[in-house]
């Protein structure tokens, strides 16, 4: 989607290990931001609708050999500039100041002295907790700057150049371990760049269904359904848009959790009536798969085998000139498209074949889980859609480690289906964001029935998050864990243990593959 008409902050990537998470926090100020690497010419940004800029923090020092830099004229440029922890440093070193090396690293909690509580640090109370995480630090501003805040191991925590509208601050405001971090990035957003939050879930549906509808025009749209948030809120967009020439498609590819194939398609037919298919095509994705173990390869073969299918299929509804995925922001930065590094492919980005006869149209590319939610929410869609845990386009398959097989996909299968019946049964369905197992492709030693046993451990994982780019383990009951793993070993053939991942993300990510 275009947001030229939109209000936007470009974040500035130095290599933060929670860039995503600023990006959200500004969004949660109904201020649209999306992220550019460090190295981005400032002619590309200075454009329509910026109104400001922000450099995250990063793992280097400043007089580190290759350490990331940025142009010293895009201070003069005229945009406002927020830098966090790294892009503080920066800020400082490439205009004059001082960085060294602290006598004490700054890890954790900190409170900070709030010497001006003008502008930026409005509305913050001195002695607000904040998240250090840094080795070196500011120890003299260049003329111009004030100092506005330290803290006991850092004698500029925040600083400003008020009249270039110029800001840095030592610490992490966009995480949830700075309570004050919401105030000062109001303050950034709306006393220095000017923004007046038109990032509403009812501007982005009007904007959306009128450049879906321009862009269309009277050709036809295949929009793939998988049952979860992200396709049906692509489809009702859709269907605002364009009404009949839109056609939903659903694809079981055999690797699916128990009951959902006849789930999904009792509710789509009732939501979207003569306007959606179902289509089985198991056997077509379970042949492509096998022999495959590397997880990359499963989803490269994936979307190429969902497009073919799709090809197929759609070739005796009539033409079609586009093909809609419910792609979200997260999918394209884990697959290297945000800037970022590829941490993995995701079928619906890097999994397409350069070849399909179709154009995409992905509606809801830059936009968060929770985003989605809400403009789901606003459509009308029902809350069993609009809530429903995500579940990973290629399915099971990057839940079992290594080939995919009937019998492997039986066993994780039948563990998922038990650990969501317990998770219900306790009353924790609400707290938990995303719950299922994991088949580990390894083999283990046990006693069932005084015989020893030669068989699969399987790993159950359940997160709490709120946008899906960082998350933790949800604290489940022991006595919910002991009947979850009760009845996997003694109902699921196969399985002799159950695991419990308490990973965090990062460094894991939630699934396995």
């Amino acid at each position: 989607m275009s947001v030229a008409s939109e209000e936007k902050i470009i974040v500035l990537d130095f290599g933060a290990q929670y860039v995503q998470l600023i990006v959200r926090k500004v969004r949660e100020q109904h201020v649209y931001a999306d992220i550019r690497p460090a190295s981005t010419p400032v002619r590309e940004m200075v454009g329509e609708g910026l109104k400001g800029l922000i450099f995250s923090g990063g793992p280097s020092s400043v007089y580190q050999e290759g350490a990331p830099s940025i142009d010293p004229a895009i201070f003069d440029a005229g945009i406002p500039i927020l830098g966090i922890c790294y892009g503080h440093q920066l800020m400082a070193h490439v205009l004059g100041g001082t960085v060294s090396p602290g006598s004490q690293r700054e890890y954790g909690r900190t409170p900070i002295e709030v010497l001006e509580p003008d502008l930026l640090l409005a509305n913050v109370a001195t002695g607000c907790q904040t998240w250090m995480s840094h080795g070196d630090h500011v120890t003299q501003v260049h003329p111009g700057f004030e100092i506005l805040a330290t803290s006991q191991n850092t004698p500029v925590a925040a600083m400003a150049d008020t009249k270039r509208h110029l800001y840095g601050v030592q610490f992490h405001p966009e995480v949830q371990h700075t309570p004050c971090g919401p105030q000062i990035l109001h303050n950034f957003l709306y006393k220095a760049c000017g923004c007046t939050g038109t990032w509403q879930a009812q501007a982005f549906i009007e904007e959306t269904v009128s450049e879906l509808r321009q862009r269309v025009g009277k050709d036809r749209v295949l929009c793939g359904i998988s049952g979860g948030v992200d396709s049906a809120v692509t489809a009702a967009l859709l269907g605002l848009a364009i009404g009949d020439q839109l056609t939903g498609m659903f694809i079981d590819h055999g690797l699916l959790r128990t009951g959902e194939a006849e789930q999904v398609t009792a509710l789509f037919r009732e939501l979207l009536g003569g306007r959606f298919v179902a289509i089985n095509a198991a056997e077509r994705f379970l042949q492509a798969l096998e022999g495959i173990t590397d997880p990359e390869e499963k989803r490269r073969i994936i979307g190429e085998t969902f497009i073919r299918t799709f090809e197929a299929e759609s070739a005796q509804l009539g033409e079609f000139k586009y093909i809609a995925h419910g792609t979200l922001y997260p999918d394209v930065i884990e697959s290297g498209g945000g800037g970022t590094d590829r941490i993995k492919t995701h079928h619906n980005v890097g999994g397409l074949p350069a070849d399909m006869k179709y154009e995409n149209i992905e509606p809801l590319r830059r936009l968060f889980k929770d985003e989605v939610r809400r403009i789901g929410l606003e459509l009308g869609l029902p809350r069993e859609i609009v809530q429903r845990q995500p579940f990973p386009g290629p399915g099971l398959a990057v839940r079992i480690i290594g080939e995919v097989t009937p019998e492997r996909l039986a066993m994780v299968c039948g563990a998922d289906a038990i650990m969501h019946e317990e998770l219900e049964r306790a009353g924790l369905t609400d707290e938990i964001a995303q719950s299922f197992a994991v088949f580990v492709g390894i083999e283990s030693v046990g006693v069932m029935g005084d015989e020893r046993t030669y068989a699969h451990p399987v790993v159950i994982r359940a997160v709490s998050t709120d946008d899906f780019m960082t998350a933790d383990w949800a604290r489940i009951p022991h006595e919910v864990l002991a009947r979850i793993s009760s009845r996997i070993v003694n109902e699921v053939r196969g399985v002799n243990r159950v695991l419990y991942d308490i990973t965090s993300k990062p460094p894991a990510t939630i699934e396995w593959e």
